[in-house]
């Protein structure tokens, strides 16, 4: 389970363009906190703390908890706008959650043990078909990621959906259980892939 990330939170009194650019200005993101059957409630909060928070790397798959007016909202990132030159965050979404409500969320594939791979020792190249998968789970059961140990896998081998040890509580929506979500291939082979995908593409 991701860390629980907190920010501290501001209601907004006027919303739009205007407004937002002011706040922007003044080093805040406007956001906005949605669901569980309530109204949404319109917040800003300190730009260079939710920049921080987006670079901790798991920031669209951990609980964020908003202080707002002295009440704590437990919430999940569903989206970030960034500023098309300067990369800044211009406005940000959170969903509201209760304890039970089960949530899609994006966690990234993790392969560890390379090294243990004979495959990968002779020069075979890791192919990755699946970087993340789609879950469906409950907040408190969100995980990092989703580890594949790659130890004692030869060149040729394939990784399947069903190979993976998935958490407890914790279910896969984007994949069947024979998906491949990654290959050991010779590099010769994965050359030739690449060209006859440069060539159809021509």
């Amino acid at each position: 389970m991701s860390e629980t990330l907190h920010l501290s939170a501001e209601t907004r009194e006027r919303v739009g363009k205007g407004a937002s650019r002011v706040l922007r200005r003044e080093g805040r993101t406007p956001a906005v906190i949605y669901g569980d059957n309530q109204e949404p409630v319109a917040i800003h909060v300190e730009e260079k703390a939710l920049a921080r928070a987006l670079g901790t790397g798991h920031f669209f798959n951990s609980i964020v908890e908003l202080t707002v007016g002295g009440t704590v909202v437990r919430t999940l990132p569903k989206d970030v706008a960034f500023h098309p030159v300067t990369d800044r965050p211009e406005h940000a979404d959170f969903l509201r959650l209760a304890a039970d409500h089960a949530v899609h969320v994006k966690v990234p594939v993790v392969f560890i043990n390379e090294e243990a791979s004979p495959g990968l020792k002779k020069g075979g190249v890791l192919n990755i078909v699946a970087h993340e998968l789609e879950l469906i789970a409950t907040p408190d059961s969100i995980p990092d990621d989703i580890t594949v140990d790659v130890t004692g896998l030869e060149v040729g081998a394939s990784i399947h959906l069903k190979d993976i040890a998935i958490p407890a509580g914790v279910k896969v929506v984007t994949h069947e259980a024979d998906a491949t979500i990654a290959t050991i291939v010779a590099p010769s082979a994965l050359k030739s892939e690449e060209g006859a995908a440069e060539a159809g593409e021509a």
